[in-house]
């Protein structure tokens, strides 16, 4: 049986052996990545072709001769057989070569490079104030509610997250939008012109994904409460700030930091509505102004872009729990010296 007068050390978490990724690990996922890459350009590429529909003629007009239909056609490469013109958009894509727009004739490739930045510092942004905010709320609430104390604060916790995740984001701007901007007149209403123009768009994008977190975080805290080190530290008498923050935060980020940074590709995506709110720089307009104006260069870039981000951004996060994880099957101890 523990006593008090055991070893301090005794009230710190196991040590979690180091470790590495395997090579087997990261060959599957990477092969794995190549295939949703594939799948995701055979699916852009389908698009245009699945639109009911002349792209052309949505473009040209429905005034336009035929023999200039037929010509603009044939300059496109259209005439050629499927096949064909798949291989001319890989290696289209692989060289950078995105398309031009049919409203602006402006090459795809620079739009996006215009646009993507300032979405991914939007969704950056949103990512780190939900995490910020909801890790402490759902650690607290785990505190207070531990063992099944203070039962009204429970429910309200859970109440209050559970509607917030309902609610959609763009709800969530418009409500600021009609607060914060046009009511009180305290920070920007639209477009980027400073730093306090990122606050609206970006509370908006995080408080739904706050809410999930913060729940999360909830319970893993509670799971950690009832291991036998923190019982110990408990006994021991730690102080709060050294209990809480050195010995139980950092046991109870592994699944938190993956479900965000799963969000946070989730709010690059998610974003299209937000950034039309706000009238914001980014892709989201450029990719709601590209669906209702037919613009279907644009459109299917879009979606090559916005699905090869959340590629990406999830095979880095298998990769960060494999490391950070040390129950993961994934990868195997490194060899211990001595």
């Amino acid at each position: 049986m523990t006593t008090l007068h055991e070893p301090a050390t005794q009230a710190t978490p196991p040590r979690r052996r180091a470790r590495r990724l395997t090579p087997s690990f990261l060959a599957r996922h990477l092969l794995r990545l190549a295939v949703s890459l594939a799948v995701l350009m055979v699916a852009s590429f389908a698009m245009i072709h699945l639109i009911p529909g002349d792209p052309l003629r949505q473009m040209l007009g429905p005034t336009a001769p035929k023999a200039l239909v037929d010509a603009r056609r044939a300059e496109l490469g259209l005439n050629d057989s499927l096949p064909v013109q798949f291989g001319h958009y890989v290696q289209h894509v692989f060289s950078g070569d995105l398309g031009t727009s049919f409203f602006s004739s402006q090459p795809v490739s620079d739009i996006i490079a215009q646009g993507l930045p300032n979405t991914l510092a939007l969704a950056v942004l949103a990512t780190l104030v939900a995490l910020a905010a909801a890790i402490p709320l759902g650690m607290w609430s785990a505190v207070r509610t531990h063992q099944g104390r203070r039962r009204r604060t429970e429910t309200a916790f859970t109440m209050l997250t559970g509607t917030a995740v309902a609610i959609p984001e763009y709800l969530y701007g418009l409500a600021l939008l009609l607060v914060f901007a046009l009511g009180l007149g305290l920070l920007p209403p639209a477009g980027l012109t400073g730093p306090a123009s990122y606050v609206l768009p970006a509370t908006a994008l995080a408080i739904a994904p706050a809410a999930m977190i913060a729940r999360l975080a909830r319970v893993e805290t509670l799971r950690e409460l009832d291991t036998d080190y923190m019982r110990l530290a408990h006994a021991k008498r730690l102080p709060a700030r050294r209990l809480y923050a050195v010995h139980l935060l950092p046991n109870t980020l592994t699944a938190t930091l993956t479900m965000g940074g799963l969000l946070l590709g989730g709010l690059i995506t998610g974003s299209v509505l937000v950034e039309n709110v706000f009238a914001w720089p980014g892709l989201g307009q450029r990719t709601v102004e590209a669906i209702t104006q037919k613009d279907y260069p644009v459109a299917q870039a879009m979606i090559l872009v916005y699905g090869a981000l959340v590629l990406f951004i999830n095979f880095l996060i298998d990769v960060l729990l494999a490391l950070l994880d040390p129950k993961s099957s994934l990868t195997a101890p490194t060899r211990q010296e001595g």
